[in-house]
Parts: C-alpha cells; sequence; structure tokens
C-alpha cells in the first residue's frame, strides 16, 4: 500500500511513472509546505503560487531523481529555492509582519483543550503572542524555526535545505529558540 511507503521509495516510484506515488505525496507535504511558504511571505495568494511552483518543479525533476538524503530535505531544497527567487523577483526584503488569518488553525487548537471561553481567549492569546515572536526574528533565523516546526527538518536536512554548513545552521535555530524563549518570559 502506498500510504505506508517511506516519502523516498514513492518518490522513485513516481519517477519511474506510478502516479498515485505523486499523489500521496502531495497530499502528505501540501499542508506543512503551504504554512512554510505562508509565514515567509504572509500572503495566501503567493504562497499557493510558490506551493504549486514547486510541485511543477518537482514534477520537471522527476527522471533526474536519486535518493541522497530525505525526501523532505529534497523538497524543502526546492522551496528554499523558489523563496529566494521570489524574493529577487519582488525586489524586496522578507515581510515583517505575518497575517492574522490563521483562525482555523487556532479553532482546532482550542477545541482540542477546552471549551472554557477563558481558556480559548488564553490559548488565542497565546499563539498571537508566539506569532508576533517568530514574526520579529531575522530571515535567516525564522526560516530555521520554521523548517524545523513547520517541516520536522533535522539540523543536518536545514543546513543542505538553506545551503549553509550544520554549525550555522544550528546557530540560527538557537538564536531563534533564544529569541522566542526570552519574549515569553517578558
Amino acid at each position: 500500500m502506498l500510504s505506508k511507503q517511506p516519502d523516498e521509495d514513492l518518490m522513485i516510484e513516481y519517477r519511474d511513472g506510478n502516479e498515485h506515488a505523486f499523489t500521496v505525496l502531495y497530499s502528505r507535504h501540501k499542508g506543512g509546505l503551504f504554512r512554510y511558504f505562508y509565514y515567509q511571505c504572509s500572503n495566501a495568494s503567493d504562497a499557493n503560487e510558490l506551493l504549486q511552483d514547486v510541485w511543477f518543479n518537482l514534477i520537471r525533476a522527476r527522471e533526474r531523481y536519486q535518493v541522497s538524503a530525505k525526501f523532505t530535505t529534497y523538497l524543502y531544497r526546492l522551496a528554499h529555492n523558489r523563496l529566494v527567487d521570489y524574493y529577487r523577483r519582488k525586489s524586496n526584503s522578507l515581510p515583517v509582519s505575518y497575517s492574522d488569518n490563521y483562525e482555523a488553525d487556532c479553532e482546532t487548537l482550542v477545541a482540542d483543550n477546552s471549551a472554557d471561553p477563558e481558556i480559548h481567549m488564553d490559548i488565542k492569546k497565546q499563539i498571537d503572542k508566539l506569532l508576533e515572536q517568530v514574526d520579529a526574528l531575522p530571515e535567516a533565523q525564522r526560516e530555521a524555526f520554521l523548517l524545523r516546526e513547520e517541516a520536522g527538518l533535522s539540523l543536518e536536512e536545514i543546513a543542505v535545505t538553506t545551503g549553509v554548513n550544520v554549525e550555522t545552521a544550528k546557530s540560527r535555530l538557537r538564536y531563534a529558540v533564544s529569541k522566542i524563549r526570552k519574549q515569553a518570559q517578558i
């Protein structure tokens, strides 16, 4: 059954002509990849465009795919490269704010934790504060944090994805987490 196979095996099957393997990969990773783009550019339309571009790039490159790292590392490397191109084309810096359009995620989190309105509001305030803290991070630290939290990538995979050495990725992530923790204590 394809739904239980590792991503790398699915990509090889897709490379070899199994279209259903692509469908499984897409359904597994579209949400995390969309959130990665959305939190980087704060625009759902741009995030959707970037998402589609990455999947089209994956489709175009499928015949050359070789397992050299985890599939998620490969996918997020494509995403990182596309994001860099996006900002070059826009010729501006990374966004400095997030949209408040995260109600569905908040509602799910709150519903899982309590029906009490006070707890509901407290959780939403905590989410708002965390998003503000992530938003305030410098670009490289924010990207490392999102790759870790949204994509679940390891330090080594973050390094490969962003084209830096492991120590740089570790430093960026450490500074990001430290800044978020420091702000949480205030």
